[in-house]
């Protein structure tokens, strides 16, 4: 084909790319309907202007759209890696991590049942082998979930019902696409009866394969993207190759490309936070939107244009055999929706999903691009006898017409029955009121704009009567919602608020205030505030703030390897991410006071603002709380944390400041690269977190515990090294009674309770040691078991030495002796503290531990 000709006909499709989705938009349809609809038509008009005798004309043209130079190759290996990649690298995956169970089984559960499903349904008409039909019921299984997602979004729907759905197709393009190679193998082998065994036992090895050849391949793009911080464009040129290098080289070792794809996308969306810029992630991700609509576009456009083609065989029995597919589709969905997804949400591993959002799933179960590619890639293979060939083109296009044509057509028919587009009651009244305060405002503003220009005074009088008038019908409707509970308009604030937060955070990231990773774990928190509060208002908010303030799920392995192996590493960085995560969540939190006084006490009142103060001073407090505790941790390290805050909203507002001197003419070329330079620099150096060095810490709290602050520096520095730092969160039993201790525990930070023998619930038996004291030293010396239970009440850090080393230091420190000797004074016990006890042998020491 003429260059010329076919970038006139790519051009063409590219304007009418740009027109079909304001065309859907005014059509009320899903824009993947009308894009199949036009490519069908281009299909069409092409092949009647090329084979009418009316007029030779257009004939180049439609030669051209007939034979445009497009295949399953394109779609399989351009396209779908494409479409795929981009929704993996905009997935939030610490929201997806929160449903990861619902999400794999509906996607593998669903995969299977439809394939299965579709497969024997169409066996006993189609006169295919089994093998064949199950390698269709593959190619239809795999939906498009754009059509159910945007409502989702456009109704008052949970936001965990879009995730939930948007996670579950594309694990279930992947579930798909893999099912389709274990069934096209066997169908190109000339296999009749599936071999179960053998196809169960492949899957799991093409999963599992494809996703470490896509980790390893992000993998190493990301250190190609971390050593090149400075060009943005050659990190995003990097991350456009990922997906394509992850699938050929998956394709080429026999696993599954799309899986290969989908952990590159992962994987590139989990690390990117640390090794790009704010800036240069937010290009990326904008870079990579813009591909997958073209792509997207283009392969239903293109899939389209085959379709008069692929169906100019077709038969009356084979529109029979495409209703037995849509009904055995409609099946499949519905065990899924009616069986599973309720047993999910009864074992709690889902949320409640009402009736009407499941049918709305139900019938929005589309299918679209990769159904027709996979449909194209079996038309296409040489290997395939010609009557499958046939049967999966006809059935697989028929089908897809059958959801975009008919439930497409009819899909916001059926959530307007539905009453899924409806506001609540509870909705509307707060729209009146918000459009009254709106209103209210832009009244305000707009007197005072034209007080300071020289307009018409009549004029001015006339446009401010109008809009009087209307200020005062949205008034008027505003009142008559005044019988909201205050109950209900709590809730309403709290999610405005959380919504506000959300904003802020945002805010920050721009402004690169906040690093990536951080924002996104608050961003994730904020979402669940919101969703939180819509389940269960003000109980919900504060359940989710409270959840939010919890240390990081590995953080009681972390203190683990530390206080048995001696390995840091992981609490250190668990325990600098949490030191930001706090401060920086101070930040945010101080700052939602003004959005309460500015906006919600308008809407709802001076009571619910009151309310919602004392809720965010309460946060400000538990947050305060926590971060205190880790300052008694680890002395030293949130002060570093806050001075590297401070420098970078001072190095953002220097920013700012030079941005504008630019703008205004007073800072030319020259000298504002020489200051970016510099800037850049700094820049770099505060994206370093100040590390959290546990061997200094433990210096630290030795120098400043009071038994050893009279010690040699000398004697302080041998000291620190043979104790041993432990630290332990609430809750944690230390000692029970009758065991016998190995090591004396200095308490550096936090509090515990003593237990004593006797009655529990007697009064007095109880007794709290905080910091500065010590416990185990009188079983040591006295050599019995413990009588006590000794157990954490807040997070503690304690310096701990083994019974030789104590014994050591009490015979050459008096200070620490005689605390000992009052000590166990106090408790009634008698100590010849002038004739120290030997220490006993390790291996003893050991067996009485135990």
């Amino acid at each position: 084909m003429d260059i010329a000709l076919l970038l006139s006909v790519l051009s063409g499709l590219f304007v009418v790319i740009g027109l079909a989705e304001p065309l859907a938009a005014r059509l009320r349809l899903p824009v993947s309907v009308v894009l199949a609809a036009i490519g069908i038509a281009l299909g069409l008009g092409a092949g009647w202007f090329y084979f009418t005798t009316y007029t030779d004309a257009l004939n180049e043209v439609a030669l051209a759209i007939l034979t445009f130079p497009v295949g399953s190759q394109v779609f399989i290996y351009v396209f779908l890696p494409t479409l795929i990649f981009q929704v993996a690298l905009t997935l939030n995956l610490r929201r997806i991590m929160d449903d990861w169970v619902p999400i794999l089984v509906l996607a593998v559960v669903a995969v299977a049942v439809a394939t299965w499903v579709i497969g024997f349904a169409l066996y006993p008409f189609s006169g295919l082998p089994l093998i064949a039909c199950l390698l269709i019921g593959a190619i239809v299984s795999t939906t498009d979930p754009s059509a159910v997602v945007s409502i989702f979004r456009a109704t008052p729907a949970p936001q965990r019902l879009a995730r939930i759905v948007e996670g579950e197709s594309l694990l279930n393009d992947a579930a798909a696409i893999a099912l389709f190679g274990v069934f096209l193998t066997d169908v190109l082998l000339r296999e009749t009866e599936p071999a179960i065994g053998t196809a169960l036992l492949r899957f799991p090895g093409l999963i599992l394969g494809g996703a470490v050849i896509g980790w390893l391949v992000a993998r190493l793009a990301m250190a190609l993207i971390g050593r090149i911080g400075g060009w943005p464009l050659a990190q995003i040129s990097i991350s456009i190759a990922l997906p394509y290098a992850a699938f050929l080289l998956a394709d080429q070792l026999d696993s599954s490309g799309v899986v290969a794809v989908v952990a590159a996308g992962m994987t590139l969306n989990f690390l990117s936070a640390g090794r790009m810029s704010p800036p240069a992630a937010e290009r990326m991700h904008d870079t990579w939107d813009l591909l997958a609509y073209w792509a997207g576009s283009l392969i239903f456009i293109m899939a389209a244009l085959l379709i008069p083609r692929l169906m100019r065989d077709v038969h009356l029995a084979d529109l029979g055999l495409v209703l037995i597919t849509a009904a055995a589709a409609f099946v499949a969905r519905a065990l899924i929706l009616f069986g599973i997804l309720p047993l999910l949400t009864a074992l709690r591993l889902s949320p409640k999903v009402e009736r009407p959002y499941r049918i709305a799933i139900l019938w929005g179960g589309l299918r679209g691009a990769v159904t027709l590619a996979l449909a194209l890639a079996v038309t296409e293979d040489f290997g395939v006898p010609v009557e499958v060939k046939r049967q999966v083109g006809i059935i697989a296009t028929g089908f897809t017409l059958f959801t975009l044509l008919v439930q497409g057509t009819t899909l916001r028919w059926v959530i307007s029955r539905l009453g899924l587009d409806k506001l609540s009651r509870l909705d509307r009244a707060l729209g009146d009121q918000v459009v009254a305060v709106a209103l209210q405002s832009v009244r305000e503003t707009v007197a005072d704009t034209t007080k300071s220009l020289s307009l018409t005074p009549a004029i001015v009088r006339d446009e401010a009567v109008r809009y009087g008038d209307r200020l005062a019908k949205a008034v008027e409707r505003a009142d008559e919602a005044q019988d909201i509970l205050d109950r209900d308009r709590v809730t309403l604030g709290l999610i405005a608020l959380a919504g506000h937060e959300r904003e802020v955070i945002l805010a920050a990231f721009r402004d690169e205030i906040l690093p990536a990773h951080l924002a996104e774990r608050m961003l994730a928190d904020a979402d669940r505030l919101v969703e939180a509060t819509r389940l269960s208002g003000r109980h919900g908010y504060r359940t989710a703030a409270r959840a939010a303030l919890r240390p990081d799920r590995l953080m009681p392995l972390a203190g683990t390897l530390h206080n048995r192996l001696r390995w840091g590493r992981l609490l250190s960085r668990l325990s600098g991410d949490r030191f930001e995560m706090l401060i920086a969540r101070l930040q945010v939190l101080r700052q939602l006071h003004g959005f309460v006084e500015g906006r919600i006490v308008r809407i709802h009142g001076k009571r619910v603002a009151a309310l919602l103060h004392d809720l965010v001073d309460q946060r400000v407090t538990d947050t305060d709380k926590e971060l205190e505790g880790l300052r008694l941790q680890f002395p030293g390290h949130a002060e570093e944390l806050e001075r590297r805050l401070i420098r970078r909203i001072s190095l953002q507002e220097e920013v700012k400041e030079y941005e504008d001197l630019t703008e205004d003419g007073l800072i030319g070329p020259e000298l504002r690269a020489s200051l970016f330079t510099d800037l850049n620099r700094r820049r770099r150096e505060l994206a370093q977190r100040p590390r959290l060095d546990l061997a200094l810490q433990k210096t630290d709290i030795v120098a400043a515990f009071p038994l050893f602050e009279d010690m040699e520096p000398a004697d302080r520095a041998r000291l620190a090294k043979a104790l041993r730092t432990v630290y332990a969160p609430p809750g944690k039993v230390l000692f029970r009674k009758e065991d016998i201790p190995t090591e004396v525990y200095f308490i550096a930070s936090g509090a515990v309770e003593v237990l004593r023998a006797g009655s529990k619930s007697l009064v007095g038996q109880r007794v709290l040691l905080g910091r500065g004291e010590m416990f185990g030293q009188l079983s040591i010396l006295t050599r019995t078991p413990r009588r006590a239970r000794i157990t954490t009440v807040t997070h503690c850090t304690f310096l701990t030495l083994d019974e030789a080393r104590f014994i050591d230091l009490l015979g050459r420190h008096p200070a620490l002796t005689e605390a000992v000797g009052r000590n166990a004074a106090s408790r009634g016990v008698k100590l010849d503290l002038a004739n120290l006890p030997p220490a006993r042998p390790r291996r003893l020491r050991l067996l009485g531990k135990a």
